[in-house]
């Protein structure tokens, strides 16, 4: 499963728009959507993807082109991920990871090796650089995990672990990878962006990210 946002001026990425303005930070957002999204591509059948978006569905379904869509639940962001996942296991899913869209170094690869650490464990967590995680699959529904969270938090790993312990659950962690929240972010990953970044991008980032 992606979460995804609609990429509108405004609606993403607020932090870093505080620096650099909502039209390159929404702009920016888009770029490193669309890279997570090809780099998680599956190959031959190797799993299905469902797309949950948040914010306008015409505009989100002129983005992602023919790309199914689901529109995320209501309420907080661990709800909001509750209800995929039941919604994913709904349709018959038997293992189940889900990413954001704010990492664009997570694989395909990441996704199986999480898929396949199912086998020994309960909860599969892929931390981010910023005490928060970038991915999370489940080899069941579990709804309880995702309660009592201080989302958007440098706690959120932390927390959740915790929560995962009371819940006597079995829990591998992957690799810590970088997101890209902050103009710091940026700056610190610059030249792991630019060949992800269209030209137009570049320019009008790198006056910024090198000033």
């Amino acid at each position: 499963m992606v979460f995804v946002k609609e990429p509108r001026p405004g609606a993403v990425k607020t932090r870093l728009a505080a620096a650099i303005g909502a039209e390159l930070s929404a702009a920016l957002y888009r770029t490193l959507a669309e890279a997570e999204i090809a780099a998680t591509t599956p190959r031959g059948g190797e799993y299905d993807r469902l797309f949950f978006f948040e914010g306008a569905r015409d505009a989100v379904q002129a983005w992602l082109a023919a790309t199914p869509l689901i529109a995320q639940a209501e309420g907080g962001l661990g709800e909001r991920m509750a209800a995929a996942f039941a919604e994913a296991f709904a349709r018959g899913a038997r293992r189940v990871a889900l990413i954001g869209t704010d990492v664009p170094w997570l694989t395909r690869a990441t996704v199986l090796e999480a898929l396949r650490h199912l086998d020994a464990h309960d909860v599969v967590l892929g931390p981010a650089e910023d005490g928060g995680y970038c991915l999370v699959a489940l080899g069941r529904d579990l709804p309880a995990l995702f309660e009592g969270i201080a989302w958007s938090t440098p706690t959120v790993l932390a927390a959740s672990l915790a929560r995962a312990a009371a819940l006597g659950l079995r829990v591998h962690l992957l690799p810590a990878l970088p997101d890209v929240d902050t103009l710091e972010d940026v700056r610190r990953h610059w030249d792991r962006l630019i060949p992800l970044l269209p030209e137009s991008l570049r320019s009008a980032l790198g006056p910024i990210v090198e000033g």
